[in-house]
């Protein structure tokens, strides 16, 4: 069983317990989340509590995971638009609504699942049996370039290129409002929210430098037309400084104004157009472009 303690914080006091946990224990339902606390395995200052129990500051929180069994992951025969493939790697360029690696409530239609029915027994193993060859990611409503790694080397290769900032990721994004200049550079940190758990904030306790580049490419009816490029990757980071200085990402249900200004959109304007690093058997550097859905096409001629 594993075992999981954490130390609440003022920011988090008169929270439920078991919403709180749900934000943290990323992966696990707030049933699941419930379930444990109605089965005893979770204490608060080493006593037992309901899932109801509000959260004091100082609280010692213990939380007692029992084993899950792993899920039957199934390879589906789901179409990939495949931009670059060789013997180590795999380029597809992501469709939006489309979730990468199965999670609680996403165990079939995946970019996992279509990528297993495609590779067969070719991908990496190091993220296990509910990641094989994602080394990352980009949200849901995010659509565009992502790689996949076929066997342990290219994983490696390129998880530590991630590690040190070294891949090259350019993003397309059409955003709220007008910019007084065309380039500038938004640098912060980035971290947990303080009230909502589920989302990232700038300038946070405990948050993580976050360095991002923007270049307007067009200015629109009401919006912009930007390149983002990526120095750092903090999660949401695109969206969470854009939504930081005023000019959030349009159709952004959770950075951007509740109800959106265009009729019929789904989810965030937000592309990740080019990627590029350093070949993990060739040792040369190489750039891959995803071309920009037709949805998005088809909005920029809208607003112009």
């Amino acid at each position: 069983m594993n075992k999981l303690c954490f130390n609440i914080e003022p920011e988090d006091t008169n929270q439920r317990i078991d919403s709180f946990l749900t934000s943290e224990l990323e992966g696990f339902s707030r049933s699941f989340i419930q379930k444990c606390l109605k089965q005893g395995l979770v204490s608060v200052n080493k006593k037992a509590v309901k899932p109801n129990y509000k959260l004091k500051s100082d609280d010692f929180v213990e939380v007692e995971i029992p084993p899950e069994e792993e899920p039957d992951i199934k390879a589906e025969d789901i179409p990939l638009d495949i931009i670059y493939e060789d013997d180590d790697l795999l380029i597809v360029n992501k469709p939006k609504d489309m979730v990468v690696h199965p999670a609680p409530g996403h165990y079939s239609g995946t970019l996992v699942n279509a990528v297993m029915f495609h590779c067969k027994d070719n991908l990496s193993g190091i993220n296990g049996v509910l990641r094989p060859g994602i080394v990352h990611r980009i949200d849901k409503d995010t659509t565009g370039a992502l790689v996949i790694c076929k066997n342990d080397k290219s994983h490696r290769s390129l998880a530590d290129q991630l590690a040190i900032h070294s891949i090259n990721r350019r993003y397309r994004a059409i955003v709220h409002g007008h910019f007084k200049e065309s380039e500038f550079t938004i640098k912060t940190t980035i971290g947990r929210h303080p009230v909502d758990r589920k989302k990232m904030a700038v300038n946070v306790k405990n948050g993580k430098e976050a360095i991002t580049d923007v270049k307007v490419l067009q200015e629109l009816k009401d919006f912009s037309y930007i390149e983002c490029t990526l120095h750092t990757g903090r999660t949401h980071q695109i969206r969470v400084h854009l939504s930081s200085i005023g000019h959030p990402v349009l159709g952004d249900e959770v950075y951007g104004p509740k109800k959106c200004p265009v009729k019929n959109l789904k989810g965030q304007t937000l592309h990740a157009y080019m990627i590029g690093f350093i070949h993990p058997s060739t040792g040369e550097y190489v750039e891959y472009y995803a071309p920009l859905p037709d949805y998005f096409e088809n909005l920029l001629r809208k607003l112009s």
